[in-house]
């Protein structure tokens, strides 16, 4: 049975909970629950197991807080000998705005330090996922900024973004990553407006 490895990046604990550098982890944790699948506590991380079309999904929150996320990654690629052509990292971005998303087969870790670490340990060559989280700090205030909370209204723009990332998770399994990537960038371009409907426009007198 062909197996995958998808890695949601994130800080474990409360604290850190639907703070902008942990959209890896809301974006598994969306998958995860559109899948019936359940996270246990395991070494280096929380994992879930399910299964597409006879496709065996791993899904991994590593609990190595971000800096060390490659620990994670490396070892659970070893541990169920997993080729890393068919390892998927999804990770927040603060060069994308709110909403947007891009698919990566490779490529640098673009000052993540999540994506960085992995680079250390296992190269480039592996497919990622950047959601967009925006930057709208000063200068000197991106680590309060990534590791702030989402308000109501981003949440309610981030949801169709965390939705389009678990149908890019399926097709990524099914289809690998360049038809996956010719499917969904297009999408990703532009953020999604919030469902909220927009108040009718009152016509002045």
């Amino acid at each position: 049975m062909d197996k995958f490895l998808i890695v949601g990046l994130g800080n474990p604990g409360d604290e850190y909970a639907q703070t902008r550098h942990n959209t890896g982890f809301m974006v598994l944790d969306a998958f995860a629950k559109a899948s019936n699948a359940v996270f246990s506590d395991r070494r280096y991380g929380f994992v879930a197991e399910t299964s597409l079309r006879g496709r065996k999904v791993f899904l991994l929150k590593p609990t190595t807080y971000m800096n060390l996320s490659g620990n994670a990654v490396r070892y659970w690629l070893g541990k169920e000998n997993i080729d890393q052509q068919r390892l998927l990292v999804v990770s927040d971005d603060v060069a994308l705005p709110l909403g947007q998303f891009r698919l990566k087969a490779s490529g640098s870790n673009g000052g993540h330090n999540g994506l960085g670490h992995i680079q250390q340990l296992i190269g480039q060559q592996y497919a990622r996922l950047r959601m967009g989280i925006g930057a709208d700090y000063p200068l000197g205030g991106q680590i309060n900024w990534v590791l702030g909370r989402f308000s109501q209204e981003e949440l309610d723009m981030l949801q169709p973004t965390l939705d389009l990332g678990v149908k890019i998770i399926e097709s990524f399994v099914l289809a690998g990553i360049d038809i996956t990537m010719n499917q969904f960038n297009k999408l990703g371009k532009k953020p999604t407006p919030p469902t909220t409907p927009t108040p009718p426009t009152i016509p002045t007198p």
